[in-house]
């Protein structure tokens, strides 16, 4: 009859139009690999909906109902169909965005996920170690360290450190270039040596211009059969985060310590950005087998061992006398 219709037509549209006043908010999570049927379901039995049939309906009228995207979301009780289904189709839930620097190792990225995401960092930790995954990578090594690609991400609410690392080696897997397969073939290296290369030249490199320089110095040496002698590798091998590598700290017994053991340590010492992968894998054509630093970061490069040792002596003439305020010597041509 005409008043039944009426009747159901004001039910269907409050009810899809959602309740005029609600303060209260309730949050819902929609697991990955939902179907709208489960969302329904999962929104019914929270208040948001009053019908996952008519939910379903509604969804399916519109063309979307396959489109929802996982995430914890927030809804008022009775909130309108059209506001709930356009939050799981956009993908609007709660989302915790965390920072990971270029040149991070698991042991400073551990925290920083564990802190956004509500986890253990032994959880973030046994996850950068998957098995799967290393196998995946072709990693040799026992962690996928290097491999967690930095970058900022945005995780919802409920990720667990496992889904959060193989987010960031996805992205990862979608930031190596096929091109760059091409210089591993050029260079008889494996993408595993490249990434190892490109981690030390993250850690080491000050300047951006000094990138393929550095990498050069280190290419140099392995082609030599010579030890790396980088002091990144030694502070990645020590048990805690040091600021200054110590001549005690050469000592230490580990594979990564390029003082000790000549090539390529086992693997990364930390997460290198794009601009590290390229000078790894584009070294600058130098005959350089020696650097060292000045103050601000900027390095001298030389050829030989006994040029290298006037590099140093110069260099701290220079540091003598700022600090007496005389005028430095002047640079050797």
């Amino acid at each position: 009859t005409p008043i039944v219709a009426i009747v159901l037509g004001v039910w269907l549209m409050r009810e899809i139009g959602g309740a005029s006043h609600a303060e209260a908010v309730v949050r819902v999570r929609i697991p990955k690999g939902s179907t709208v049927r489960a969302a329904a379901d999962s929104l019914e039995r929270a208040g948001v909906i009053g019908s996952p049939r008519l939910f379903r309906w509604f969804a399916s009228t519109t063309g979307r109902s396959r489109a929802i995207k996982p995430g914890a979301y927030q809804f008022a009780p009775r909130s309108s169909y059209s506001l709930v289904l356009d939050a799981l189709v956009n993908g609007k839930s709660l989302m915790h965005t965390v920072t990971i620097p270029e040149g991070y190792d698991v042991r400073d990225i551990a925290p920083l996920l564990a802190k956004a995401l509500g986890v253990s960092e032994d959880s973030v930790r046994v996850a950068a170690a998957d098995t799967a995954w290393r196998r995946r990578l072709r990693v040799p090594a026992p962690t996928l360290e290097g491999y967690l690609f930095p970058a900022t991400y945005a995780f919802a609410d409920g990720t667990t450190a496992r889904d959060a690392v193989i987010e960031m080696l996805q992205r990862f897997e979608a930031a190596w270039k096929p091109e760059w397969d091409d210089r591993l073939q050029t260079m008889s290296i494996t993408r595993h040596d490249a990434m190892t290369m490109a981690s030390i030249v993250e850690k080491e490199a000050r300047k951006a211009e000094e990138r393929p320089i550095i990498s050069a110095v280190y290419w140099n040496r392995v082609k030599k059969g010579m030890r790396l002698q980088a002091d990144p590798t030694v502070q990645y091998a020590l048990p805690n985060h040091v600021d200054r590598v110590l001549f005690k700290d050469l000592e230490i017994e580990s594979k990564y310590n390029t003082y000790k053991y000549a090539g390529l340590p086992p693997g990364p010492i930390a997460s290198p950005g794009e601009a590290a992968i390229i000078a790894a894998l584009s070294p600058a054509s130098v005959p350089y087998l020696y650097f060292v630093a000045h103050p601000d970061g900027h390095h001298e490069f030389r050829t030989t061992f006994e040029e290298h040792s006037r590099a140093i002596a110069m260099i701290k003439r220079m540091q003598r006398a700022a600090s007496k305020g005389t005028p430095p010597t002047r640079m050797p041509k």
